[in-house]
């Protein structure tokens, strides 16, 4: 059983929804993003979701778009992030690992040597937002052939039948992108994720989550209990952001508002 497969397993035992958390590897520089996932996986994090810093990450709003450039500027590339990914790995040997990318970088160094390269190091699964699976054949083969799991995403404009060919393509979870538009601290939750979530697993047994805009421990619990994972970016990130040049502060902070988010996935 797949580390992906294993934690869902264990989360719906508890009871509760699988908290995935999202981070710009590399922000605000390497020593840094190192000590940031230690942090989030202490803290209640069960999937490490960890963005691959990109020039032109057109799915993300600002929040993320400036931890990406901040993480280039502080000398990140793609043998850095691998790096990173070992020394969580040998530390955190049961916790899942998804990479959050795009498809130039994947492609850039080969899709088969990307893929392989990133399992060898420790990664479990791979999501690439501007891929879709019609055109995903290349990337979904080098995944199985190496043994990575492949994750999709499912949008609110995404039409019945898409639904039905996107999980096909699928292997580790379907991630639902609850809103239109770019990632970013919402208000409130969608109001459409219950009926958005039953569309998808009429297509699939593969475990749902929830991501974009959720930022608070009530959203979370919202989400949770309809989802089988609950996705916060945005919220984690502007811990770092809101204390840069203070790495103790940023990981203070990241404990307590990642143990808040965490206790909201456990339904009631």
């Amino acid at each position: 059983m797949s580390r992906l497969a294993a934690t869902f397993a264990r989360t719906r035992a508890q009871q509760r929804a699988a908290f995935v958390g999202y981070v710009c590897a590399g922000d605000p520089d390497f020593d840094t993003s190192l000590a940031v996932c230690r942090t989030l996986l202490r803290s209640g994090v069960d999937i490490l979701e960890l963005g691959v810093p990109f020039s032109d990450p057109l799915a993300d709003g600002p929040t993320n778009q400036l931890a990406a450039q901040r993480a280039l500027e502080a000398g990140m590339t793609t043998a850095r992030v691998l790096e990173l990914v070992r020394r969580i790995r040998a530390e955190f040997p049961a916790a899942p690992l998804v990479f959050y990318t795009y498809y130039n970088l994947v492609f850039a160094n080969g899709v088969d040597a990307s893929v392989r390269d990133a399992q060898q190091a420790g990664l479990d699964g791979l999501l690439t937002l501007d891929l879709p699976p019609e055109e995903a054949g290349e990337v979904t083969q080098a995944c199985r052939r190496h043994g990575l799991d492949s994750v999709f995403i499912v949008a609110p404009t995404t039409p019945e039948a898409r639904i039905a060919r996107i999980a096909a393509a699928a292997t580790g979870f379907i991630y639902y992108v609850s809103r239109e538009g770019v990632t970013g601290v919402r208000a409130d939750a969608a109001a459409n994720i219950p009926e958005a979530v039953a569309r998808i697993r009429a297509h699939t047994a593969l475990p749902v989550a929830v991501g974009f805009g959720i930022s608070t421990r009530a959203q979370v619990a919202q989400v949770a209990a309809h989802a089988d994972g609950v996705v916060v970016g945005s919220a984690l990130v502007n811990c770092i952001r809101d204390h840069l040049g203070a790495p103790a502060r940023i990981l203070e902070r990241l404990a307590t508002v990642t143990a808040d988010l965490a206790a909201g996935t456990r339904r009631t």
